[in-house]
């Protein structure tokens, strides 16, 4: 009996054959917007910029900077046993981020569209020996791709949502043909990995969250000096990882917090870089007075609102923040990552939107390590309280330690489960000197 699935995804990939201009309309469009980068376009179209070196290669494919940051420590380590690594992610965000976090120990590219020309040149180009996907990317074209060629496929700190999972379910035999082709998945929690084997990925195990283990990217030590220099002795309340409408509402409640908090520094971290320059006009329009990072200012005296529009220096700022709101959560996106700044001591706050990592955001919650606020008027008295009384804000981040240790170790559990799938790759780079130079 015909398999239904992989007619379907044959079907599929044959509609993407043929939608080759469109794929190419896309990135042309895109590269238009700035949505790509103005000299490596080509490589989502799957042409490579850069020859393959020889030897055994690992293709990681990471979605977006904090899936890049979870992941880099896994790079890292697989780069150590001198497998060749060649890391894919989608945004130009994320591709500075590797370059300055991992020179020479990778190979950065661009992912390709999800259409099968273009992953059928990036295969033909790259040769990969195995392929380890981050997270909840799920490309169908890919996947079944590396199927068909008999490249391993592994999904590392797997995380599927519910409401995922239930689109998915409508469509039971494209899920099974898409999911039962992922060989190995390491997911984030139990949860996660009960959806994936529902969806008919074949071993799923649960790991826990590599993000738990990953070092919060930190600014160069002189440029993080002279912030902590320039912000001083002033309380500062960070607004990380924000999205387009949550810094409307911040900046909605600063008066209520500066009034209570004398000479109180507002930072925000825009999750996207690139919005810094609108950040600063909203708080320009609302009378406050700001300055950006990005442009190479730093906070001074009279500065209410500081634009922290850089990459891969949230760590300075959580270190220089003793509270912490985590955005994505005031504004439906699902939340961000609640245990880099409870590891680097800041008193996190968080809306009530935290689907993408609810079971520790629920922990948090049970043990009083965190403190929800869905509306400016409590963002800014949540945030008054924990400034001003240091006692309530060192209980609140003691319990977040402790919740901290408890999820600590997915990074040297993923390493276990992969060896096997490393070590004849590990054998023959070694048997043929082609070791990597990391």
């Amino acid at each position: 009996m015909p398999d239904i699935g992989t007619g379907l995804i044959g079907t599929y990939g044959f509609l993407t054959t043929l939608a080759r201009p469109i794929g190419r309309l896309v990135v042309a469009l895109r590269r238009r917007s700035g949505k790509e980068h103005p000299d490596r376009w080509t490589e989502r179209l799957g042409q490579p910029s850069v020859p393959r070196p020889p030897g055994p290669i690992v293709w990681v494919h990471a979605a977006s900077v904090g899936e890049t940051v979870a992941v880099l420590p896994l790079v890292e380590r697989i780069a150590r046993t001198g497998v060749g690594v060649v890391l894919t992610t989608v945004t130009t965000t994320s591709a500075h981020l590797a370059g300055k976090r991992a020179p020479g120990i990778l190979i950065h590219q661009f992912m390709p569209l999800d259409m099968a020309p273009f992953v059928n040149r990036f295969l033909d180009a790259w040769r990969p020996d195995l392929a380890v996907f981050v997270e909840s990317e799920i490309w169908p074209i890919a996947i079944a791709t590396l199927h068909q060629r008999g490249i391993p496929l592994v999904l590392s700190n797997g995380r599927l949502s519910e409401r995922s999972f239930r689109g998915w379910g409508r469509f039971p035999t494209a899920a099974r043909a898409v999911f039962g082709r992922i060989g190995l998945c390491l997911a984030q929690s139990d949860g996660d990995a009960e959806r994936f084997r529902r969806l008919g990925v074949p071993r799923a195990e649960s790991v826990g969250n590599i993000k738990f283990d990953a070092p919060v990217p930190e600014a160069a030590p002189a440029a993080g000096a002279a912030l902590a220099a320039a912000v001083g002795d002033r309380p500062v309340l960070l607004a990380a990882s924000t999205h387009d409408g949550e810094e409307a509402l911040v900046l909605e409640a600063l008066p209520a917090l500066r009034a209570a908090v004398p000479g109180l520094l507002l930072m925000v971290a825009p999750r996207h870089p690139q919005r810094g320059e609108a950040v600063a006009a909203l708080s320009a329009r609302g009378g406050w007075s700001v300055e950006r990072r990005s442009a190479g200012a730093l906070p001074t005296l009279e500065t209410d609102v500081y634009v922290a529009d850089t990459v891969g220096e949230l760590g300075t700022l959580y270190g220089l923040a003793p509270v912490a709101f985590v955005g994505g959560s005031l504004a439906p996106h699902g939340g961000h990552n609640p245990i880099e700044p409870a590891r680097l001591g800041a008193a996190v706050l968080s809306g009530p939107h935290v689907d993408n990592f609810s079971e520790i955001y629920a922990s948090m919650a049970e043990a009083g390590a965190v403190r929800i606020v869905e509306t400016p008027h409590a963002l800014a008295a949540a945030a008054t309280a924990l400034l001003v009384d240091a006692d309530a804000r060192g209980r609140q981040e003691t319990a977040a330690r402790r919740v901290v240790a408890r999820y600590t170790g997915a990074l040297d559990r993923t390493e276990a489960l992969l060896e096997p799938l490393l070590r004849p790759l590990v054998a023959h780079a070694r048997s043929t000197g082609t070791e990597s130079a990391a």
